[in-house]
């Protein structure tokens, strides 16, 4: 019985980009069956492309001083590998408009988009949920809270038993003529928020 991956390539650390750790103060989350995901031809490790559906649109979540997380871990099956992700997240507010939003997050599936601090890399932006899409499993407040100032702090993780077949996928989309970059893969999530 042959495995049908194969390792294919080394890596090496480099002294003159060395990682950084985190993810920038901003996500983009919109639902899963809102946003037809392209995948490219040879590496099914990366979206290529983001369709909305209809009038879909995609939602930019902004926060302050490292208040998003993202984590990715790697589960052994009888099947083979899958991954667990979540992302964590505070929300700095409390109204009606953001319950909403939080008990939308818990009954429907959505998939979200996290940009790393470290840029010097095709996965600077990176996708969490591709397959099965994430749910709120999380949503705590204290109301005397310091640190939140009585806010929500969230999470969004895999449903229950359903983990992911890969890692999180980069996200590399290219500009109408040339090849992608950041800042064209940048520009094309943001012409999808509302």
């Amino acid at each position: 019985m042959s495995i049908y991956n194969k390792i294919n390539a080394g890596f090496a650390l480099g002294a003159s980009e060395p990682v950084t750790a985190g993810i920038e103060d901003v996500i983009y989350i919109f639902n899963e069956d809102e946003i037809t995901l392209t995948y490219s031809t040879t590496n099914p490790l990366i979206v290529t492309g983001l369709t909305a559906v209809a009038t879909a649109k995609v939602y930019k979540f902004e926060g302050t001083n490292n208040s998003f997380n993202a984590t990715s871990k790697l589960a052994k099956t009888q099947v083979g590998p899958r991954y667990t992700e979540e992302i964590d997240f505070n929300v700095a507010g409390l109204s009606v408009e953001i319950k909403a939003q939080l008990q939308a997050m818990g009954y429907g599936k959505v998939r979200a988009i996290v940009v790393n601090n470290y840029k010097a890399s095709d996965s600077a932006v990176e996708l969490y949920g591709a397959v099965n899409g994430l749910v709120l499993t999380e949503a705590e407040r204290n109301a005397a809270d310091e640190a939140l100032d009585g806010g929500y702090k969230v999470k969004l993780s895999n449903p229950e038993k359903l983990k992911e077949p890969y890692p999180p996928r980069a996200v590399s989309i290219a500009p109408q003529s040339g090849t992608a970059t950041y800042a064209s893969t940048i520009a094309a999530i943001e012409e999808l928020v509302s």
